[in-house]
């Protein structure tokens, strides 16, 4: 055994600050911001704070980075709920209902429609839930106000983001920090993005990266393209074509235009695009199906005047 793995099994084993060992009454916690070191009490781990900390913040950046740059499995959208199908990115080819608060894919809109061709009211009605669509703002947002105060955070997001879009950024930052505390990853997206641009709060690039890294880590792909147009200004040309390739290998047309680039400025190597390219295609690929291109030819803004979708 080396001496450094001799010395960080000692550690787990001991008390990092008094050298006490974990027995049958003693427990030892390892540190809260690294897993190199245990404690057998909070006064120890404060104690010698100062003797671990520069260690300790290495090791919490290499922890941060290692699950940042993970490539996420499916994009924060998951799934469509009835066709089960991975929503696009593009959000304009998803419905949102208020009743349920759930995106249904424009496929399973559009099918629903056919399916219900003979029957107005029934065509009319949610493709999920089988409530009737609301017709006009005001009916919506009761709609929405009544999944708020029962705390559901996908209302908040569309109610702080109704809210963004009129003008009223101080509501906004409320649903959106509420929607964000309950983990909802386009919220803090969308915070990202009231902190970049000073809509309503001062700007702040710090708290721009902490929204966008949150949401990133989950799977949102524009979040991941915002970090990367960050770090390539900040001068970090690795970091910042590692984000575009997670972001490209989920589907986003922006990064994999941007991955390019990067190519004729020999930033990335012709193995690893050629690697992202059959990525992006089949995160695309997997989002297509007949009913989905069937409704696209149909057309989105059709369906929204029939009163199909919100």
């Amino acid at each position: 055994m080396s001496s450094v793995a001799g010395e960080t099994e000692e550690c787990h084993l001991c008390c990092a600050n008094c050298g006490i060992a974990g027995v049958d009454d003693v427990k030892l916690e390892e540190c809260n911001d690294c897993d190199l070191v245990k404690y057998c009490s909070d006064k120890c781990q404060e104690n010698h704070r100062e003797q671990h900390e520069e260690e300790c913040n290495k090791r919490k950046a290499l922890l941060h980075d290692k699950k940042l740059f993970t490539q996420p499995d499916e994009t924060h959208l998951g799934e469509c709920h009835l066709c089960f199908l991975p929503l696009p990115i593009d959000q304009s080819k998803s419905g949102f209902y208020s009743c349920c608060s759930n995106y249904i894919c424009m496929g399973c809109v559009y099918a629903n429609r056919k399916s219900n061709i003979n029957d107005p009211i029934e065509a009319q009605c949610c493709p999920f839930c089988r409530q009737p669509v609301s017709r006009g703002n005001k009916k919506d947002r009761k709609r929405l106000m009544k999944r708020v105060k029962a705390n559901d955070p996908v209302a908040m997001k569309e109610m702080g983001g109704q809210c963004r879009v009129e003008g009223d950024y101080d509501a906004a930052f409320k649903y959106l920090s509420k929607s964000a505390e309950l983990g909802h990853l386009d919220a803090h997206y969308r915070l990202g993005i009231m902190y970049w641009q000073g809509e309503g709060v001062e700007k702040n690039e710090e708290k721009t990266v902490y929204h966008w890294e949150k949401a990133a880590i989950g799977g949102h792909p524009y979040a991941r393209h915002g970090l990367a147009c960050i770090e390539e200004r900040n001068g970090n040309i690795e970091r910042s074509v590692e984000h575009f390739i997670i972001a490209a290998n989920l589907g986003d047309e922006k990064s994999m235009e941007a991955l390019w680039a990067e190519f004729k400025d020999g930033n990335i190597t012709k193995e690893d695009l050629e690697a992202t390219l059959r990525s992006h295609h089949a995160a695309i690929d997997a989002t297509k199906s007949e009913q989905r291109e069937e409704a696209e030819k149909v057309g989105t803004e059709h369906l929204r005047q029939m009163g199909l979708i919100i």
